[in-house]
């Protein structure tokens, strides 16, 4: 039996092997917008949603070839387990390299749906052809343009006041305009140039207030593997090291759905940066060399301009910043007061002892100086912010891979003495379930600047805290997941003026009962403490509050034309002792895909108390773009989007929005409150493919 049974498995093998090899997979376009909305089927905070869309769509822009990947790359999507891991670099040192794509289906512990979700982001160049005369595999230039038709209240005219003064507007134009090209081939090289102008900014030309024309400019070029130089970076970047204490990019799952894949941080080295984001990055030089087969060595220094509020010190007779701004619009002449007031520099090395994929071992030091001294607003929640002009952060970084179990940590301490430490392990224990536990501490006076490790504070800092993550497959169709995190924070935080502390827990559930229908349905239960508004009470009270949120999805395709998405998500907050704020959203999704023409559509109804209760709902958008918008109030939002391939050279996309919103006469406040009770947005987009 056992005989036959190998016989068996080596007829299988040869026989996809031989289907591989006459099949070539046609890498359609995905839906990136969907895929993170199954990764985050609730909105979390901490989570900078537009970096992870950035990072997976330069993924894929640029998939991962599996002959040639390493763990950590691989690692990086956050898409497989441990044991997934392992079972492919075994089967690559057993078999050789892959011949197709379609070859995943013979490596053990590979199922269908976790093949399906890999699919967008690799690739296999089984016939290692030579690069010199291949086409590049990213070669392209996209021009957007977009406007809210409805006039807002910063883009209209207005009378002098009684002293001759006119009143707040913005100075530019209400377009958004962007261009991005982008030309690279995976592992050799990378070119990109990313402009953008937002609604209200002016175009300028004022070189001695760092102004040239288009408000918001950047470039990159990438060379790789040269030699013994693995890496070299010019323009801006950002850099994935050890767990993220002191250098991370933004792409950070945190909590989610992948309750145990995305808690662990893969090191990436340093990466392009294009996204529109336009902080969080180094702008500068960044290069790593191979001092050995084992050994290898990071460098970075970095100039950058960033936006601070100016505050005049009269005592000392200097200029402070008192908080540094990362919105990115430069629209009035306060917004303009405050783009690139400080000047900071960065000097930076890493170096990196790996072994065999088995273990690495890392140590980094940052070093980052500002020409002007930062310092906040004296208030207590502020008493152990940075204060000064530098500040250097020394760590130390590493894993351990034992059979199916990843053990990883970082360690950092700060120039004020904070120190800051996280570490746990990822583990395949059997074939169906995986598990993750982590632990952090981050002093109140712990500061990196460039941190993003695993929190539930949008910086790590003044927090400890304890994380369980677990994913079961019951059967190959159902799976189900879970995570418990709970954490403290020490000293006082914004809106909360006391030591508090939280928990939250997420329960999820995966049924796929053939491949043309997916279920899912989500429960997301959470605990803080936060100050009470002053419309519920006129004193400094903290109380306890709760957050619930429900979700279920639905993704019918009974076609390959068609395909549909229903989702229903609900919820409510409330303060202890207060009435909850509830909140429901009910929305149907459809999309028709022609081959050369897509069109999709969506009709959402939505209801809420107050913006307490609103409702995050992930929409598609034009390739390259996020939209997340709130759904809050009561009313109905609507969008159509087009997608037309001319031809192999050129696509185009339309995109038109509107919510209409009941029992109310405007739409948002200040400069951009529109006098109409709905609010319309087009897009227009163009690639052309080079």
């Amino acid at each position: 039996m056992k005989y036959r049974s190998t016989l068996w498995l080596i007829c299988g093998f040869l026989l996809i092997r031989s289907f591989a090899v006459a099949q070539e997979y046609r890498r359609r376009e995905t839906n990136l917008t969907a895929f993170i909305q199954n990764l985050f089927p609730v909105q979390t905070e901490g989570i900078d949603y537009q970096a992870v869309y950035e990072n997976l769509y330069q993924l894929y822009a640029n998939p991962l070839d599996l002959n040639t990947a390493t763990r950590d790359e691989l690692a990086g999507t956050s898409l497989l387990t441990e044991r997934q891991l392992n079972s492919l670099a075994e089967y690559r040192t057993r078999f050789g390299s892959l011949l197709s794509i379609y070859e995943l289906q013979a490596v053990p512990d590979f199922d269908l749906p976790t093949i399906r979700r890999l699919l967008p982001f690799v690739t296999v160049d089984a016939q290692n052809r030579s690069l010199s005369v291949r086409n590049p595999t990213d070669h392209y230039l996209i021009m957007r343009v977009e406007r809210v038709l409805e006039k807002q209240k910063g883009f209209t005219s207005a009378e002098p006041d009684k002293n001759g003064n006119l009143p707040r507007r913005y100075d530019g134009s209400r377009q958004q305009w962007y261009w991005r090209y982008r030309y690279s081939r995976p592992r050799e090289f990378s070119f990109g140039l990313t402009l953008e102008q937002d609604p209200g900014e002016p175009f300028r030309w004022k070189p001695g207030h760092y102004q040239y024309g288009i408000d918001y400019v950047s470039f990159h070029a990438q060379f790789q593997n040269r030699g013994r130089w693995r890496n070299l970076l010019i323009g801006d970047y950002q850099l994935q090291i050890g767990q993220g204490l002191i250098l991370a990019s933004g792409f950070s799952l945190g909590k989610g759905t992948e309750t145990v894949a995305g808690v662990r941080r893969p090191s990436l080295g340093g990466r392009p940066y294009s996204s529109l984001s336009e902080s969080g990055f180094l702008r500068g030089l960044t290069a790593t060399y191979s001092l050995h087969k084992n050994w290898d060595i990071t460098l970075l220094a970095a100039r950058n301009r960033r936006d601070g509020n100016v505050v005049e010190d009269p005592e000392n007779h200097e200029d402070k910043i008192s908080s540094l701004q990362t919105s990115g619009l430069h629209r009035t002449t306060a917004e303009l007061a405050d783009r690139a007031s400080l000047l900071e520099q960065n000097l930076g090395i890493h170096l990196l002892h790996h072994r065999e994929q088995r273990w690495q071992l890392g140590a980094t030091v940052l070093h980052t100086v500002f020409d002007k001294t930062l310092q906040k607003r004296d208030l207590p929640y502020n008493r152990y912010e940075f204060s000064g002009k530098q500040n250097t952060v020394f760590g130390l970084h590493g894993s351990y891979l034992w059979q199916n179990v990843n053990f990883f940590g970082e360690a950092a301490r700060s120039s004020g003495g904070g120190v800051g430490a996280v570490g746990g392990a990822v583990a395949s224990l059997t074939k169906r379930f995986d598990v993750a536990m982590l632990g952090r501490y981050y002093a109140r006076n712990f500061h990196s600047f460039y941190a993003n490790a695993f929190g539930e504070n949008t910086r790590n800092s003044n927090e400890r805290g304890l994380y369980t993550g677990l994913r079961y497959v019951i059967y190959r169709k159902l799976t189900l997941g879970a995570f418990m995190d709970y954490y403290r924070f020490p000293w006082w935080k914004y809106l909360v003026d006391k030591p508090s502390q939280g928990y939250d827990y997420l329960l999820q559930t995966t049924y796929t009962p053939t491949k043309k229908l997916t279920v899912y349905g989500i429960y997301h239960d959470e605990h803080k403490e936060k100050n009470l508004p002053t419309r519920l009470s006129k004193g400094q009270e903290t109380v306890k509050t709760v957050r619930k949120n429900y979700a279920f999805n639905a993704d019918y395709s009974p076609s390959r034309i068609w395909s549909f998405r229903t989702r229903i998500q609900w919820g409510g907050f409330r303060y202890a002792g207060y009435s909850a704020s509830k909140g429901l959203a009910i929305v149907q999704d459809a999309t028709a895909d022609f081959g050369r023409l897509s069109l999709s559509g969506r009709l959402a109804w939505f209801s809420t108390n107050d913006y307490e209760s609103r409702q995050y709902v992930y929409e598609r958008d034009v390739l390259s773009t996020f939209s997340i918008p709130a759904y809050a109030n009561k009313g109905i939002r609507n969008y159509l989007l087009l997608q037309y391939t001319l031809n192999k050279h050129l696509d185009v996309w339309l995109r038109w929005s509107r919510t209409d919103f009941r029992q109310q006469e405007t739409v948002g406040s200040d400069l951009d409150e529109i006098d109409k009770p709905h609010k319309s947005e087009v897009k227009v987009q163009v690639r052309w493919k080079l």
